[in-house]
């Protein structure tokens, strides 16, 4: 996903499938304002991660210490949101590990809506469908594609232990041609 997307706790980090949501702004407040962002959140499931796009949206912070309260208690394991956030102490306090692009203090009443939830969405500057594998780190947020996944879990791993590899031998002072010469990888 895009880099503006950072965790507003830096030792949070998470893995999980992707439970999507889809928002978008308001210059009013509907009656029931509320309705569709309930149902979207008690259908969080165990192991998931939560996936709002915004549209990148500035006039409002959906997401707050309540949603993390929420989706905590249905077992997720994070929420990515490609807008603001607001609650970041609270939020904190829970271990809930939350990425957004920034914070802001004010709530989605009247300003913003849930339109559709378990449905593909564009976040972070990517297509993320329901199910696919959300990886968030201090470095940023990867989603894996469920189609794909078991490919790019074994290439994955297969870099990993050559970069394991090219470390051992680094520090054991041979030089850095000889070892990417050997393993490939930087």
């Amino acid at each position: 996903m895009t880099e503006d997307l950072r965790p507003i706790v830096s030792k949070h980090c998470f893995a999980g499938w992707a439970r999507t949501i889809s928002c978008r702004d308001l210059h009013y407040d509907p009656e029931d304002s509320y309705d569709s962002e309930i149902r979207a959140m008690d259908s969080i499931l165990p192991g998931e991660v939560v996936v709002v796009a915004t549209g990148k949206s500035r006039r409002n912070a959906p997401w707050g210490e309540l949603l993390s309260t929420a989706a905590l208690a249905r077992g997720a394991r994070g929420a990515v949101i490609d807008g603001l956030v607001r609650d970041v102490k609270k939020i904190e306090q829970l271990g809930f590990g939350v990425f957004a692009t920034g914070i802001k203090p004010v709530d989605s009443r009247g300003r913003g809506v849930v339109v559709e939830w378990n449905v593909p969405v564009e976040c972070g500057g990517i297509l993320v469908t329901p199910g696919d594998l959300v990886f968030a780190d201090y470095d940023g947020v990867v989603v894996v594609p469920r189609g794909i996944m078991n490919e790019v879990i074994k290439l994955a791993a297969d870099k990993a232990a050559r970069e394991t590899s090219t470390r051992e031998e680094l520090m054991r002072g041979a030089y850095l041609r000889e070892v990417f010469e050997k393993y490939g990888v930087l």
